[in-house]
């Protein structure tokens, strides 16, 4: 007999406590299978897809996208046709928990408990056997105990007829409400793409992303912008003094025009929450807490490149990948650490201990729609520039599409940060809490250098390193960025060291 469920956004891991909405998956009126994704939900670490533990139709979603919910609060009811579709998840009565929405007005709600979900007391109690956990649990969290005992729900507390006619009721509604044309999700990951494109009222279902597997970035929105405000200009007659400031205010709302309402240059406020809000925490903390400093010093990159040319030619096509001169620095940085373990050490202010670590985490600074991030390349010390390489270009590419895993943003000993990407040439980094140091690399530019004793034109980079000041004094970081521009102006220095 046909029972809808209720399921709760589940414990997503690594202490996080709440998550964004960032894009449904399915719509009211949807059959869903087991374990099928729902919903895309955006924490301070990741994006991740939470999947459904259980099979039937879509009665109710709880929350638009762009909502931040607490771990616990619904997230959807589902009614499902007998109990055998509901497969291996715990169950329980939902009894008078809060949150249930539509869903109770559809019959007997009962809770879905996910593997990741703390559910203290719901293993307690009598009873023969035990529910099993699925195993079909988030990427990155691994299965927690047991789910909760299952538990049958009585004939006489359900409404069938009532289930069936508001399940119906909401499928007709979802389809006279949205033509089949633009029916089903939206190639979309970034938020702040969506809140572009509601601001210029653009239907992004209309756009065809130029991202992989048609993801709609930024730049396909501003592109569809300009043209919607090009169009409109050449439609309407008026005046240069009347169109220019109306279609530069489209393009740019940040700028008020003469022409403008007063209303329009109201203060924007931007909530710091997600990857950005955990971005500003950490970064808060690390200048509260760290005293840091920071030296710097030119190098000749020029042999580092002409390096980095011979080994990508040698082999041929058959050599594989290239090699990246960020693979190639990250590798000079892992050889550093050896010589200065000092560096790749964290400070516990409890134990009044500087606590120096055996691995190395190699973490680089990735820009993203999302904001910044910085993923991590594991046991670094234990590659070499090609491995380092390859792993860079996964998690680099997994951070522009926003499907980094909590595992692969945590953890990190030592982080490397090439600013140079940004057409600059130094900078004072901060540095990510709790390491306790940060390189960072400027642009590679020809400038006149005097090499050999003459002057010439030469591949000039600026390294700059910021230091935690109580796990070393500045003799040590100094010898560590020296030891560092000398593998990049002679890179043989390096064959020593592998």
């Amino acid at each position: 007999m046909p029972q809808v469920f209720e399921f709760k956004l589940p414990d997503l891991g690594e202490g996080l406590t709440e998550a964004e909405i960032v894009r449904w998956l399915v719509e009211v009126g949807d059959v869903v299978a087991i374990d099928q994704p729902v919903v895309e939900v955006e924490t301070a670490k990741a994006m991740v897809e939470v999947p459904c533990p259980y099979g039937g139709v879509v009665t109710a979603r709880f929350g638009e996208e762009g909502t931040e919910l607490p771990v616990g609060a619904p997230l959807l009811t589902v009614a499902v046709g007998s109990e055998g579709a509901l497969g291996p998840v715990g169950l329980v009565d939902s009894g008078s928990g809060s949150g249930s929405g539509s869903g109770a007005e559809a019959g007997s709600v009962v809770s879905a408990v996910g593997s990741g979900a703390g559910s203290g007391g719901a293993g307690s109690g009598s009873g023969s056997g035990e529910a099993e956990a699925s195993g079909n649990v988030l990427v990155g969290y691994g299965t927690g105990a047991p789910v909760a005992r299952r538990r049958r729900v009585r004939p006489e507390a359900m409404a069938v007829p009532a289930a069936a006619h508001v399940t119906a009721a909401a499928a007709a509604a979802v389809s006279a409400a949205v033509p089949d044309a633009v029916q089903g999700p939206v190639a979309v990951v970034s938020p702040l793409v969506r809140k572009l494109a509601r601001q210029h009222d653009l239907d992004l279902r209309q756009l065809a992303g130029s991202g992989p597997d048609g993801l709609i970035l930024r730049a396909d929105v501003e592109s569809a912008i300009r043209a919607l405000t090009e169009g409109a200009a050449a439609a309407t007659p008026t005046s240069a003094s009347a169109s220019v400031p109306e279609s530069v205010s489209a393009v740019q709302p940040s700028r008020p025009s003469v022409a403008q309402p007063a209303a329009s240059s109201a203060v924007e406020r931007i909530p710091l929450r997600g990857v950005r809000g955990a971005v500003a925490d950490k970064l808060a903390r690390s200048r509260r807490e760290i005293p840091d400093a920071t030296c710097w010093v030119d190098a000749d990159a020029t042999e580092l490149m002409a390096a980095r040319s011979a080994m990508n030619s040698a082999g041929g096509p058959a050599a594989g990948p290239k090699v990246s001169v960020l693979a190639l620095l990250a590798r000079i940085c892992t050889a550093a650490l050896a010589r200065f373990p000092e560096l790749n050490s964290t400070v516990d202010l409890e134990a009044r201990e500087i606590v120096r670590l055996p691995e190395v985490h190699l973490g680089f600074a990735a820009q993203t729609e999302r904001g910044l991030v910085v993923p991590v390349v594991r046991d670094a010390q234990a590659r070499n520039a090609e491995s380092i390489g390859a792993e860079i270009a996964r998690l680099t590419e997994a951070a522009r599409t926003g499907r980094l895993t909590p595992a692969e943003l945590t953890g990190g000993t030592f982080t490397l940060n090439n600013y140079g990407v940004f057409g600059v040439d130094g900078s004072t980094p901060i540095i990510n809490h709790p390491e306790a140091a940060m390189l960072g690399v400027g642009r590679i530019v020809p400038k006149p250098w005097v090499h050999e004793g003459e002057l010439a034109v030469r591949q000039v980079v600026q390294l700059s390193l910021t230091f935690d000041h109580r796990v070393c004094d500045g003799g040590t970081a100094g010898g560590f960025l020296r030891y560092v521009a000398d593998c990049v102006e002679q890179p043989a220095v390096l064959l020593r060291t592998l």
